[in-house]
């Protein structure tokens, strides 16, 4: 059965063998096998010849080195072939075969030879056949496959020749185009089919300098927010839809890049170039010539509004150009009329002394001149320029003038009426309408159509009586007479009308000189509601000072005085007629001076009230003969008066003095209390140092053995000393708060030592009541400035507290947490809580709640506690209810802002 595999670039040995069913080939007893094994390459095909006959073995094929190889001999004697491709390899392969015959004829001698007795006949079987014909096709088979080798190598060896030029060519262009690409200032940014980063090649710092290539594609480092966003909107187009594109930039450092994008062969490029040279020069250029152009757009535009005629000629006094008052002058439609006609607006003579002052310089002076038909006198003005000259005229008749400035004083009487609030309407000699301002005609509510069309006074009138704008009269023809005799008056005159939608305008008649009348409508609504408003504040005002307890006075800008109300006449004991007469405020303080004669007070008050420039309120406070107590004070008005106020403290004074001197008693008290606790504290402190000391004697194996009951009492004397020491401790540094000299002895606290340190201290009471404690703490979560002793004396406090109030075989957690500013520590416990009206009283000293709690305290720690939390800057919560265990929350902040004195 023969097998056989091979794949494109991969050695695939195939192998042909006599199949299983077919008994191998016996030559002289032995048996002969045969292998053929070929494959395919990445140069052509290859194939192996393998023939074993006994132990005869022959071999040809390729070696590791894509190279042919051959072998042949005995096992004691192998014969290999290692040569190169192409014709080395069929060498080896005939060489193979030739020793193939040779090697066989050997191998069958040496067997007859073996088992078959000397001059026995020779007998060549079917077997023998079979094997020598399947020999001759493998010789076949190896001589064909090596000339399809031969020839395959051959081409392939052609192929790798011509690929190593083309390849040698592509590098040379590419080299070429880099080199081109180099020499030219920009960047280049290629993106590729499905790769996000881009390949950048050129120097960034050509663009931007100092900018690193990589940082070339954060164009908010380069570019503003609005430019960097459109660039970055423009790519995105670039890389999905191949739209090209090109924009120019500015960068931070205000040069300029023109960046072009567009789509090359399924490639994305962006090219980046620095034009900053050129654009500033063509910015430069172009805002001048832009600024020229404005300018020659508005000299042009203004020559051609100007109303007086402006020309200019050549050197050869030739006409070039003028305007249209120049063509409107000379009596033709347009300007480029004139200029081809040469029409001249002066005389000959005119413009021969015109010209003799070219050497000069400008002419001015005044000339005749025709316009339209007609005579002026015209000031011309000539001067010479670059390629010629320019002049301008300029009608001086006098008649002229006083039209214009009678016509302008007129428009700008009218314009200014029309400005005003106050409504206006000029009727003439004939009662017509000539004149009436927006006011006017809004106030009424006419329509400009019809005012427009010059009604008269009495149609006006009608018409405003029909809409019932007018005053409701019982006789309105007697009232309209009385009305329209403005016009054969020369007096002003003033009415009221009252009108039926609750306006009121004040109406003013005015006859004009040349005949006729000018109404002037002023609507006084808002004024007289305003006067009735202030009427009814001055009212309530004075009411609102008439029973006020203190007494007031307000003094007007002359110092005199200008208000005050009854309490100001009784506190100083006044009579009210001396000050309706508004004294001077030096005559108030000679009627005040009996209840108080302090100089410097009323001098005080005598400046607040008339000073111009420093009107500075003032206060203090006045004791006078009779022994009332009074606190007066100035406060500044708007409009320029003084506002002074008295008001009767003795109640509060004395109520004040009280307090003072109950508090004054209590802190005496307090201090008494204090200076016994420090001095008992150190005076106990000596004898139980004492104790303590001999109490540990005792205990030394040094002093000699103790019974067992010796031993128990020993112990019980021990720990009541210590508890006591601890007591005493605590009071010592309370008095030490307390009299502000505890200072922190700052440094860097471990959080989680300084935990497990507290813990320590108690860990003897945790196993004696069975209690379980849960330390609460993340192990990174580092340390803090502060003084590390205090922190642990307040946290050992606070677990002595939770365990002395936790059941037994209860919890007790201990947590610390770091926030962003501050360390906090909590303690919690199972205990029966704390009463609400208990928590404010608990850091007191010596304050103790003994429920729930299996042993009673001095009640100085959670006072320490909050003493050192303090100290830290920090401050201490209790969460608790009955009922519910209790909760202490320590605050430390960070960075630590503890004081360094003692809290109060």
């Amino acid at each position: 059965m023969a097998l056989i595999r091979a794949r494109r670039r991969r050695w695939r040995p195939a192998v042909i063998e006599p199949a299983p069913a077919t008994a191998p080939a016996v030559v002289q007893g032995e048996v002969l096998r045969v292998s053929i094994r070929f494959g395919c390459t990445g140069f052509g095909w290859r194939c192996a010849l393998k023939i074993r006959f006994g132990a005869f073995d022959i071999e040809a094929g390729p070696s590791r080195g894509d190279a042919m190889q051959g072998a042949a001999g005995t096992t004691k004697d192998r014969v290999r072939f290692h040569r190169g491709a192409g014709g080395s390899t069929v060498f080896a392969m005939v060489i193979a075969l030739l020793a193939a015959p040779a090697a066989m004829a050997e191998t069958a001698s040496a067997l007859a030879s073996r088992s078959a007795p000397i001059n026995a006949p020779t007998a060549v079987g079917p077997y023998e056949l079979v094997a020598l014909a399947l020999f001759l096709g493998v010789v076949f088979f190896a001589v064909l496959t090596a000339i399809m080798l031969v020839r395959t190598r051959r081409h392939a060896a052609e192929r790798d020749k011509e690929a190593r030029a083309e390849i040698a060519s592509l590098q040379s262009d590419v080299d070429r185009l880099a080199t081109l690409v180099m020499s030219d200032p920009l960047v280049l940014v290629v993106w590729t089919a499905g790769n996000e980063q881009p390949d950048i090649i050129g120097e960034a710092s050509l663009i931007v300098p100092g900018l690193a290539p990589s940082d070339i594609m954060v164009f908010e480092r380069w570019l503003g927010p609005d430019a960097a966003s459109t660039l970055a909107e423009t790519i995105k187009r670039l890389r999905v839809h191949g739209e090209a594109f090109s924009i120019p930039l500015i960068t931070s450092a205000g040069r300029y890049i023109e960046a072009d994008g567009r789509a090359v062969g399924g490639f994305g490029v962006m090219k980046l170039r620095d034009v900053t040279g050129t654009k500033r020069d063509v910015a430069e250029l172009g805002a001048r010539c832009e600024r020229l152009q404005n300018e020659a757009d508005a000299l042009h535009n203004l020559v051609e509004a100007l109303p007086s005629p402006v020309w200019m000629r050549d050197s050869g006094g030739r006409l070039t150009l003028v305007n249209p008052a120049y063509a409107r002058a000379v009596g033709v439609p347009d300007p480029a009329t004139a200029v081809a006609d040469g029409l001249e607006l002066l005389d000959r003579g005119d413009r021969d002394e015109i010209r003799r002052h070219d050497t000069t310089g400008r002419f001015y002076g005044r000339l005749p001149a025709t316009i339209a038909g007609n005579r002026h006198l015209m000031d011309v003005v000539e001067l010479p320029v670059a390629r010629g000259r320019v002049g301008m005229g300029i009608d001086a008749s006098e008649s002229e003038r006083l039209r214009c400035e009678l016509a302008h004083m007129l428009d700008a009487h009218r314009r200014t009426l029309d400005q005003l609030a106050t409504g206006v309407a000029i009727f003439d000699a004939g009662r017509k309408l000539t004149f009436h301002n927006a006011a006017y005609r809004g106030l009424w509510d006419l329509d400009s159509a019809f005012l427009e069309e010059r009604p008269s006074d009495g149609q006006i009138l009608a018409r405003l009586r029909a809409a019932r704008r007018l005053p409701e009269q019982q006789d309105f023809r007697q009232w309209k007479l009385n009305l329209h005799r403005a016009y054969h008056s020369t007096a002003t005159e003033q009415h009221e009308w009252h009108l039926p939608d609750r306006r009121t305008l004040r109406v003013v008649t005015t006859p004009n000189p040349e005949g006729g009348v000018t109404y002037l409508f002023d609507n006084i609504t808002e004024r007289l509601e305003l006067a009735r408003r202030a009427d009814a504040l001055i009212r309530v005002q004075g009411e609102t000072l008439d029973n006020l307890a203190e007494a007031v006075a307000v003094f007007g800008t002359d110092g005199r005085l200008r208000l005050f109300n009854p309490p100001f006449a009784q506190s100083w004991k006044i009579a009210v007629s001396a000050l309706t007469e508004r004294p001077h405020i030096e005559a108030v303080i000679g009627l005040c001076r009996p209840l108080h004669g302090d100089d410097r007070t009323w001098s005080t008050l005598r400046a607040a009230v008339t000073a111009l420039d420093e009107r500075d309120p003032v206060s203090g406070r006045i004791e006078r003969n009779d022994g009332s107590v009074v606190d007066f004070a100035t406060v500044p008005l708007p409009d320029g008066a003084t506002l002074v106020t008295f008001q009767d403290m003795t109640d509060s004074v004395n109520v004040e003095r009280a307090l003072r001197e109950r508090n004054e008693a209590l802190m005496a008290a307090d201090e008494i209390k204090l200076d016994f606790v420090h001095h008992v504290s150190y005076e106990l402190r000596s004898p139980l140092t004492n104790i303590i000391g001999f109490a540990h004697f005792l205990g030394e194996a040094s002093t000699g053995p103790l019974n067992e009951k010796q031993a128990e009492y020993l112990g019980y004397i021990t720990t009541s000393t210590n508890a006591l020491l601890a007591i005493i401790n605590n009071i010592l540094d309370l008095a030490t708060i307390d009299a502000g000299a505890m200072t922190l002895n700052l440094g860097s606290v471990d959080i989680r030592e300084t935990m497990e340190a507290a813990i320590e201290g108690v860990q003897d009471r945790l196993v004696k009541d069975g209690i379980v404690l849960d330390l609460d703490a993340d192990p990174d979560i580092g340390s803090f400035v502060g003084d590390g002793r205090r922190v642990r004396q307040v946290l050992f406090n606070l677990l002595s507290n939770a365990i002395g109030f936790s059941p037994p075989q209860g919890e007790v957690r201990l947590r610390a947490e770091r926030r962003e500013d501050a360390v906090v520590f909590a303690v919690t416990d199972q205990g029966p809580g704390i009463p609400p009206e208990m928590v404010a009283r608990v850091f007191d000293l010596f304050e103790t709640d003994p429920r729930g709690s299996g042993h009673r305290g001095a009640g100085l720690g959670l006072s320490i506690v909050r003493s050192f939390v303090e100290l830290h800057g920090g401050e201490v919560r209790i969460d608790s209810g009955s009922g519910h265990g209790t909760t202490v929350i320590c605050t430390l902040p960070l960075p630590n802002a503890a004081t360094r004195t003692a809290a109060e």
